[in-house]
């Protein structure tokens, strides 16, 4: 039993279900405060079931004049799913096979654990160090993340305090820890299209304007579109329909109207104004009468090669000897949050293959140099700092 894997433990045992963080974050306190980290639990959200957040952070021996790295993560998991198909109970940690299961093993009470561990080993070989050390911890990013990350990042901004460099400890990697960092991650648009028509008897077409008719020319023309080309580091953008809904239930019915649920995941490369634009353009050249509804869940973010994804790559060639490869593919997480108010923004956590599933776990062999990785990076960022 290893620091890491006894502190996992802890977490694991915690049925942290999104919003509820369940004592997590009283546990990772409890461990910061002894190594110098004011801890501040911040609550935003209904006043009978808030949500609580935690911003935690040390301050090095340059004070404001010294850089800034946080750690960010949740404490919040994803429901289990049904019990009788769980192997073990899925906030009982148990081991089979070399691997540790329980919810929150992959995404991310580990990736938590590892951070502490890390921070804890680095802070004995450098008591004072010039770097300033910050956690950013929430409990709602599995769930609507409206009183999360995003209400803190508002908070810090409020407060002008300055962020240099920030992992989040998503899990990233595929098959071995470190073989994939997010230097990015794609911005994500939703719409809601409602295309009007006349209802009526579907055996007297002239007397009734089929919304469904209406649309194929514009839906086609759509599909058809490049949005962009992407770049070196983003894939195009795509644009793809979740949802299309119409009529009454009867066969013999012209519905009046009919309801396109659609969503944009988009590179730097566009903006959601232009998106939003070039799409309306093409329903106002087929003629539409039309209502359309935005919700733009996050914004793109790219942290090109620099202090941070230099000195996280060498951290990981060092423990495991692996190049690790820059992806941003994949859905969103907090990170396009922290990217608002932090210039270089990676996500490095170990391998995804089980998250959310039935019987989550972790090999036992990507945790202690996943907390390796973490450590190191602390050092290589400290070098820098003092250099």
């Amino acid at each position: 039993m290893t620091p890491t894997l006894d502190l996992v433990e802890q977490l694991i045992a915690r049925p942290s279900v999104t919003p509820d963080d369940a004592g997590c974050l009283d546990i990772l306190c409890a461990r910061l405060r002894p190594l110098g980290f004011e801890c501040d639990l911040l609550t935003y959200g209904p006043v009978d079931a808030p949500v609580t957040n935690l911003w935690a952070k040390r301050t090095g021996r340059l004070g404001t004049e010294g850089r800034t790295l946080v750690l960010a993560g949740h404490t919040d998991v994803v429901p289990t799913g049904p019990l009788e198909q769980w192997s073990s109970p899925p906030f009982v940690p148990s081991y089979r096979d070399g691997k540790l299961f329980g919810r929150g093993t992959s995404d991310m009470k580990t990736s938590l654990a590892a951070f502490v561990v890390a921070v804890e080993e680095f802070l004995q070989t450098n008591p004072d160090p010039a770097l300033n050390l910050a956690f950013l911890l929430t409990s709602d990013e599995e769930g609507p993340a409206v009183d999360g990350t995003v209400a803190v990042c508002k908070t810090l901004q409020a407060r002008s305090e300055r962020l240099d460099y920030c992992i989040v400890g998503e899990p990233t990697s595929v098959e071995r820890t470190g073989d994939m960092i997010k230097n990015g991650r794609r911005g994500t648009m939703s719409g809601k299209l409602t295309v009007h028509g006349i209802q009526g008897h579907i055996a007297y077409p002239h007397l009734a304007q089929n919304p469904i008719h209406l649309l194929a020319p514009a839906l086609a023309e759509l599909v058809a579109i490049e949005w962009d080309k992407g770049n070196d580091f983003f894939p195009p953008t795509s644009w793809q329909v979740s949802n299309i809904h119409a009529g009454t239930g009867a066969s013999n019915v012209i519905p009046g109207q009919l309801v396109v649920d659609f969503n944009f995941r988009f590179s730097t490369e566009s903006t959601p104004e232009g998106l939003q634009q070039r799409l309306s353009a093409v329903l106002d050249k087929h003629g539409l009468r039309y209502d359309l509804r935005w919700t733009v869940g996050g914004l793109p973010f790219l942290t090109r090669p620099g202090p941070l994804v230099d000195a996280v790559r060498q951290a990981i060639t060092t423990e495991t000897g692996l190049q690790t490869q820059l992806s941003t593919t994949g859905g969103t997480s907090d990170g396009r949050f922290i990217a608002q108010i932090c210039p270089e923004v990676i996500e490095l956590g170990p391998p995804n293959a089980t998250i959310h599933q039935i019987n989550e776990h972790i090999v036992l062999a990507d945790v202690e140099p996943l907390k390796n990785i973490y450590r190191q990076t602390l050092v290589l960022l400290e070098q820098r700092q003092t250099a």
